[in-house]
């Protein structure tokens, strides 16, 4: 207790010290903090109730281990809705609802066995990738052959040889294209080496090996997509043997037998939505928001259950601060994350009409660390505004801001509209382990670094919320466009066919 007291002080002397600066040199106003636009009061308020009444890691202690693995789409999931509709009611949030939609297609995770036959003979440690497809029934057998992930144009023109085979993919040499590139055609391989007769692919997300010590990682392989060949994601130690057995030269044989479930067509899933309603335009949105589904290895703590309970944590550490801010704080706990932002991008399409009132949206989502840096989603030109309250949280630890978007999380559809896409970037190193495997559980997360990251998610969404001037308004689509070529997310974004803007913000060369 004496700990928590001693920050919650600090953090008020912290925002009470924060610079008193109007004028730069260039005799413009400076951007206010909270010590000037008169926000502060009401920070310090939330910064006790969040440090020293949080109920955030008794949340992701119930969506762990009460709720457990939520794939989207599945009894799991929908339980999950329920969990977070009811929290959201007991926290005081208004207009809470779920905002129901569909998306493609459904799948359930069966069984994954794998052995290896030849030059010795002991079982393989396998998991399957989401989404992926089966063996036959009483499983495969066949020879190892490798597909080389970084000259992959060149093994997918070649994909006959691997009929009858079983494909292990390696990272050999220098990649030819950047990682998003790779991530997107490593589809165009998993289709073609499927419709040539492969039996199965060793290679988890896009090809990579697995980190941690005899761990598995699943995940799509894709945005929406589905693929009807086996794909594994093997522990790094029994690839590593595969991949010096074939280099050697050695004959490998491996059976294995998946088994996974499709759906016949689309199935429903919901986005969970509370309010805290703004006092003097409340038709202004800010959305507060992380991914309520994850994989199913584990209790999906980390990946995304911090960024979910850090949601209702704050929402709490404000409604019982007693402050109401000038505009909206919408909470929402997306759905279909993992599945290629289909919460997010279902929720702009169903408020495309509320859009031009948004003010941008806030995210936690990379694992269970402390937060050190705000990115901005691409909007420079906020960078500037948010240095301040940056500065007045120097008290409980220095953290960055930068205009980086970042395209892995539900910030992505928001960034693409022209508003600010907020990730609140973590300091996770022990994340590449968690992330997706069996070891994303609630032991890896530190009570004190959650309560800790959901009343700076509750200070920050109060203050963009409540500050005299509005923070964000929506760039127009040439600009968006033309930020989003500048920040290297054109390629991403068009080789999986999720670019609109056509040649928008396109740079024009000059004539001869």
């Amino acid at each position: 207790m004496r700990r928590v007291l001693t920050s919650v002080a600090v953090v008020a002397l912290g925002l009470c010290a924060a610079g008193a600066r109007t004028l730069r040199a260039d005799n413009r106003l400076a951007p206010k903090g909270p010590d000037e636009d008169g926000t502060k009061p009401a920070l310090v308020k939330i910064a006790g109730e969040g440090l020293m009444d949080s109920h955030a890691f008794q949340y992701l202690t119930e969506l762990s281990d009460d709720v457990g693995s939520r794939v989207t789409g599945t009894p799991g999931e929908r339980k999950a809705e329920e969990w977070g509709m009811a929290k959201m009611k007991a926290i005081g949030l208004e207009n809470v609802h779920a905002e129901k939609y569909q998306i493609w297609r459904g799948w359930t995770r069966g069984t994954a066995q794998a052995e290896l036959l030849e030059p010795v003979r002991r079982p393989l440690h396998v998991d399957a990738m989401g989404w992926t497809g089966s063996t036959r029934a009483e499983g495969a057998e066949g020879e190892v052959v490798t597909a080389n992930l970084f000259n992959i144009d060149e093994e997918i023109k070649n994909a006959p040889k691997y009929s009858g085979k079983i494909v292990l993919v390696v990272l050999q040499g220098t990649p030819k294209k950047n990682v998003d590139s790779l991530f997107a055609i490593y589809g165009d391989f998993l289709k073609a080496a499927g419709k040539a007769g492969a039996l199965a692919v060793i290679g988890g997300q896009a090809g990579s090996k697995a980190s941690g010590m005899n761990l598995t990682h699943t995940g799509i392989l894709g945005f929406d997509a589905d693929f009807a060949i086996p794909v594994l994601s093997m522990t790094a130690e029994d690839q590593g043997q595969l991949e010096r057995y074939v280099e050697s030269g050695k004959k490998v044989r491996v059976r294995c037998n998946v088994q996974n479930t499709f759906t016949n067509g689309p199935v429903e899933t919901a986005n969970v939505v509370g309010e805290i309603r703004g006092r003097e335009n409340p038709e202004q949105v800010l959305v507060v928001g992380a991914h309520l589904d994850s994989w199913d290895l584990s209790e999906g703590a980390t990946d995304n259950g911090t960024g979910s309970a850090s949601v209702l944590g704050s929402a709490e550490a404000i409604v019982r601060s007693g402050m109401r801010p000038r505009r909206t704080i919408r909470f929402v706990l997306f759905t279909g994350e993992e599945q290629g932002l289909d919460g997010s991008f279902a929720y702009v399409r169903q408020h495309r009409a509320e859009m031009p009132n948004h003010l941008g949206n806030l995210v936690l989502d990379s694992g269970q660390g402390l937060v050190k840096e705000y990115q901005l989603g691409g909007r420079d030109d906020l960078v500037e505004s948010f240095q301040p309250f940056v500065e007045a949280l120097s008290a409980i630890r220095k953290i960055s801001v930068n205009d980086k978007v970042d395209s892995g999380t539900d910030t992505l559809p928001f960034s693409m509209n022209g508003l600010p896409g907020i990730n609140m970037d973590q300091d996770s190193p022990e994340y590449k382990y968690t992330h997706h495997s069996a070891a994303d559980a609630l032991d890896a997360v530190k009570p004190e670094v959650l309560a800790e990251n959901a009343t700076l998610m509750a200070m920050t969404a109060f203050w963009i919320a409540d500050r005299p001037e509005r923070f964000a308004a929506p760039w127009p689509a040439e600009r968006t466009a033309k930020m989003l070529r500048e920040q290297g997310q054109y390629e991403m974004l068009k080789a999986f066919h999720l670019w609109p803007f056509g040649d928008l913000g396109e740079e024009k060369k000059g004539k001869e």
